[in-house]
């Protein structure tokens, strides 16, 4: 990360220069309007200057001086339009430089990542938002990874259960004792919920100890936490690419730590490799960074797979080489919905027997009920970690984003129904399976392929054959298209710091079955109406081709007999 340098000598001096020069334009506009005007302007004039004269430092230039140079400009080359012009130009760059020196660097900063398509596209959808009767032929969000496919289960459980949709236990009211709780360790019920249901996504191959849980609101504040704890400013953590964009922000931004891609390619679908772990790792080294650790996302998001057990397995063994932390992004972990399935870092740390080792304590697990339950909007996540240091610093820092108690409690009495969360799992991955098929067949109706996936609510669909060129301005070029004309916002590959342009990740779990019909029709359009064009140039380039031959031909054949004519 470059470092943001302090006001430096020239800005000081560009300030002292904007005050200095405003002064002497203000006494310049004095002698002017005394010089030329009647007596009622001299009085409104002088009202007016003295209040430019309050605002700007006098002392900065003498008054003498000033005096002096106002009579040399003062002359009738100097027209008084010009004069009063300069006075508020200086005006305005006096009021401007101090408000921006009021607000910090991170206020003033463009390292946020909002400026990235990933987001832009979320503007533009906005501005323009598809509705079935209100706005038909409006922007389709496929852009945004929510899981609305079994909301009916979960209001059919609050219908069943309005007690801990009412805040009460055994009939009786708790509003007010939950109304008051403030202890940011969190609700006990709630932590031993949360762990068994994670401990349930897993088969229960593995348990989680509920005292080294600590509850954030949501996975970006626990990611943005654990990068606090684990990593100084200016050092960096390795990630493998494509990655989820807004990493840029909740791994970045207020930390100060550096992101280095791990750069993986479609030749093997996108899987991490020894040689491109060494690779980012010097890279960092070249940078001068720090490695302090890698972060994955399993299930991935923006491909849509499960890490193999043999990707893990070599994660962990360059970890304990290098002696640095892995946080495994799990928030995923609950949508695998087909084979192979879903394998959790600390199953892999458990058959490794790393319970007695550092490496123990030095991997961390990142858990939400964003998307497995679907509920982003109730800010639920978690860290989960062996190392009772990190567990003590984040649970402070979580204070600055803590899950309410209201709704600790009614998800402690959701998660704590076993019938409930087991049917809800099978039946949300059948659910997700299906809707993923939905896709997939779309996409191929339209001669679209895309990577096999089998976990997330999205997938990773390769349009490169679309693109004019082999490039990444191609690749916004047809993202454009794609938002502006078809109606559609997807996240390019380029979003995802994705190595090869082409790639785009399209959402299907945040909408109607419906809706995703009619967004693979527009698509199919798009790219009929594409193939056509293209197919027609092609024949216009052959057709030019095949009449400049014959030209040639003719033109070779008329030379050789040219002779014995003559």
């Amino acid at each position: 990360m470059q470092k943001k340098k302090a006001p430096s000598l020239w800005s000081n001096f560009s300030l002292l220069l904007c005050r200095g020069f405003m002064h002497l334009c203000t006494t310049i506009y004095i002698s002017h309007l005394l010089s030329t005007s009647p007596l009622h302007h001299h009085i409104h004039s002088l009202l007016f200057s003295s209040l430019l004269l309050l605002r700007s430092p006098t002392k900065l230039i003498h008054p003498i001086i000033s005096q002096i140079l106002s009579i040399i400009l003062c002359s009738s080359f100097f027209p008084l339009s010009l004069t009063h012009c300069l006075i508020c130009t200086s005006l305005f760059v006096e009021e401007t430089i101090p408000k921006m020196r009021l607000l910090s660097r991170k206020a003033t900063c463009n390292t946020h990542g909002q400026d990235s398509s990933y987001f832009l596209g979320w503007e533009e959808y906005e501005k323009n938002p598809y509705d079935e009767i209100k706005n038909p032929t409006g922007i389709i969000q496929m852009g945004l990874a929510e899981n609305q496919l079994s909301f009916d289960i979960l209001e059919s459980w609050l219908a069943n259960n309005p007690d801990a949709a009412g805040f009460k236990k055994d009939g009786q009211s708790i509003f007010r004792e939950l109304a008051l709780f403030q202890d940011y360790h969190g609700l006990p019920a709630f932590k031993k919920a949360l762990v068994d249901f994670m401990a349930e996504i897993r088969g229960n191959r593995v348990s989680f100890d509920q005292d080294k849980i600590v509850l954030t609101a949501g996975a970006t504040s626990a990611n943005e936490t654990l990068i606090f704890c684990l990593a100084e400013p200016g050092e960096a953590f390795l990630l493998p690419t494509p990655y989820y964009p807004g990493f840029d922000r909740d791994l970045k931004w207020r930390t100060g730590v550096e992101i280095v891609p791990i750069q993986c390619t479609s030749s093997n679908g996108f899987q991490i490799t020894a040689p491109a772990l060494e690779e980012a790792y010097l890279e960092a080294q070249k940078r001068n960074l720090r490695v302090k650790g890698i972060l994955v996302t399993n299930p991935s998001n923006p491909l849509g797979t499960t890490m193999s057990r043999s990707e893990l397995n070599l994660l962990v063994n360059f970890i304990t080489s290098k002696g640095i932390h892995l946080i495994s992004d799990e928030i995923y972990s609950g949508t695998a919905f087909s084979s192979p399935g879903f394998v959790s870092i600390m199953e892999v740390l458990k058959d490794k027997k790393c319970e007695n080792t550092e490496v123990w304590k030095r991997v961390h697990v990142v858990y939400s009920l964003s998307k497995d339950l679907g509920l982003p909007g109730f800010r639920v996540g978690a860290i989960y970690s062996n190392d009772e240091l990190v567990v003590s610093a984040a649970t402070k820092m979580s204070s600055f984003g803590l899950v309410s108690s209201q709704t600790q409690y009614l998800l402690s009495a959701l998660l704590s129904d076993t019938k409930f969360t087991k049917n809800y799992l099978s039946e949300n991955q059948r659910r997700l399976k299906e809707r993923q098929k939905l896709l997939v067949k779309g996409l191929e109706k339209a001669g679209i392929s895309c990577l096999k996936s089998n976990a997330g609510l999205f997938c990773w669909v390769n349009m490169k054959h679309l693109l004019r060129t082999n490039s990444f301005e191609a690749e916004m070029e047809l993202w454009k298209k794609i938002v502006y004309d078809v109606k559609l916002n997807i996240s390019p590959g380029s979003s995802c710091h994705c190595t090869e342009p082409g790639w785009f990740r399209v959402c299907f779990a945040n909408m109607s079955e419906e809706t995703l019909n009619l967004a693979m029709k527009r698509l199919k359009s798009f790219v009929d109406s594409t193939t056509m064009t293209s197919s027609h140039h092609q024949m216009l380039k052959n057709s030019r081709k095949r009449s400049l031959t014959k030209w040639v031909l003719r033109l070779s054949f008329h030379d050789d007999r040219e002779p014995e004519e003559r």
